[in-house]
Formats: C-alpha cells, structure tokens, sequence
C-alpha cells in the first residue's frame, strides 16, 4: 500500500549490512588470514635469501658478488633492462594512443595481441625466437653467412625480454587513457595545435605517472625474466648469464652464498623498483582513481 511505512526495528533488519560492517571476530580472522599468508609466502622466503647470504658474514658476499662471472651477469641484467624497457615504453604509448583515442577495425584484435605474453609461457616465448634465429629457424642460414649472432648472445636475451615485457606500459596506459577520453585533444585541435604539439603538451602531462608506473613494472619484468632467457642464452657463463640465470648456476654448484649473495642483489633491486612505486601512488593518488588497473611485479 502507498504510504506504508515498517517499524524502525523491522527497517533496520530489512536493510543490506553495509560494506565493511562485518562482526569483530570476521575481521580478525580474515585479516589473520591475509597476513598470515604474507608472512608465509612472502617475507618468509625473502627473509630466507638474505640470512644465506649473510650466514657466513659481509665479506663472502662482497667476495661474491666480486666475482667476473657475477659483474658479467649483473652488467648483462643491466644493459638487456636498459634496451628493453624505453623499447617498451616507446611501443606502450603508441599502442595506448592508438587503442584509446582513435576507432578502427582490428581494435579488439590488436588489444588481444598486446595481452598475448600474459598467456603464453615464457619458456615457448624463447623457444619461438630460437626456431627463427637460431642456426637451423628460418633465418639461421642468412645470419651464419653474414656472422650475425642472435640466438646465445645477447640479442637474443634482448629480443625475448622485450617480448615477455612489452604488455606492461600498455596496459597501464590503455585504461588510464580511455577514462581520459578526447575531450582536451579535440579542444587542443581546436585552438589550432598540431598532432604533435597535443600528444606532448596535453597527453603526455595526463599520462606521464601512468606511464612512469608502468615502467617500473616493466624493468621490475625485465630483471627478474627467467624462463625465456634461459632458453635463448645457452648458459655461456660469464658472457650469456643474467642474474636470474647465475643465480641457478651458482645453486646447482654448491655455492650456497653466492647464489643467496646475487639473489639478495636481485632482491634489493625490486626492493628498490617497488619503492620507486610506492612513491608514484603517494605523490599522485588520483592516478589509481581514474581507471589504471593495478598490478603486481
């Protein structure tokens, strides 16, 4: 009936329970859970790498990490991030650009392409680029006659982290650009600026942390690749090994602390990549706000 109203007791026990409103005890147990689970699978075994490097002193672990075959996996780690990650950011802002502001067929194809490394595994990633470089793939002949070295050489090692990588930039920007919109490019054009002078006076200022975080992720990805390097290397130790690589190497050796010595070097680089992070959400909030999905590294 119009102008019937319930008991406030009855009102109050028809309506929803409010998001967050869940009984003490619920709470506490699901928040036990969650770091519980924290400290288990996550700090417990970081915590793990650092006390085997450190179980015999600093000394080892400087000796270590001393070592030509580690300045070589670490100098390697280093330039393949150096390559792969601008390479990326460079293809991110495009791919973005062009998903996000303009209409054309194929849209949801190329968007599928772009998420494909998320799918395939990073061991078939290397595999492919050895069955098109490599001495019997489809260019090996060419590249063997004109001395060209791409599988077991470091372009190889470039060419597959930049495949495993290169959906990062992408797909932060892609959200954070179509939440966006079209609205200030079209005013832009408008007033008579030119592609160029709006893609860097008006979206690079509104894109500028969602690509510095994207970024981050990337060169967190491209550090820490495993998989896909280890198939396109060939192991060469002290010229083909990366830290991840090295790491294994020194495991399957029996040399305990300068496996624990690299990996905790490794460590603290994501240490160092996810405060960089940390800092990107604190300075601009508002970027996680506007449609930017959150990933972890």
């Amino acid at each position: 009936m119009a102008g019937l109203t319930l008991p406030p007791r009855a009102a109050a026990a028809a309506a929803p329970p409010a998001v967050g409103q869940d009984p003490p005890w619920v709470r506490a147990l699901v928040l036990t859970a969650v770091v519980g689970f924290i400290g288990l699978f996550l700090f417990a075994p970081l915590a793990m790498v650092f006390v085997g490097a450190l179980s015999k002193g600093v000394g080892p672990v400087l000796h270590a990490l001393a070592q030509p075959d580690s300045l070589s996996a670490i100098g390697l780690t280093l330039l393949v991030a150096a390559i792969a990650v601008p390479v990326n950011a460079v293809f991110g802002v495009c791919a973005a650009w062009a998903v996000a502001k303009h209409s054309f067929p194929g849209k949801a194809f190329l968007i599928t392409l772009i998420d494909l490394p998320f799918s395939v595994s990073p061991v078939v990633a290397g595999l492919i680029f050895v069955l098109i470089f490599g001495l019997q793939g489809w260019f090996g002949s060419w590249l063997s006659d004109h001395d060209v070295k791409i599988i077991f050489a470091a372009p190889g090692i470039i060419l597959a982290t930049i495949f495993v990588t290169f959906p990062f930039v992408a797909r932060e920007l892609i959200p954070l650009m179509q939440a966006q919109g079209v609205d200030e490019e079209e005013a832009a054009a408008t007033l008579g600026a030119t592609g160029l002078q709006t893609f860097w006076r008006v979206t690079t200022p509104n894109i500028r942390w969602g690509l510095f975080y994207g970024v981050l992720l990337c060169n967190a990805r491209a550090m820490g690749e495993f998989g896909a390097v280890s198939v396109v290397s060939g192991h060469i130790r002290g010229q083909t090994d990366t830290m991840p690589l090295h790491v294994e190497i020194l495991y399957n050796e029996y040399d305990f602390v300068g496996a624990f010595s690299v990996a905790a070097l490794l460590c603290l680089l994501a240490v160092v990549t996810l405060a960089l992070k940390a800092l990107v959400e604190a300075l601009e909030p508002q970027f996680l706000e506007s449609g930017a999905p959150r990933h972890g590294v």
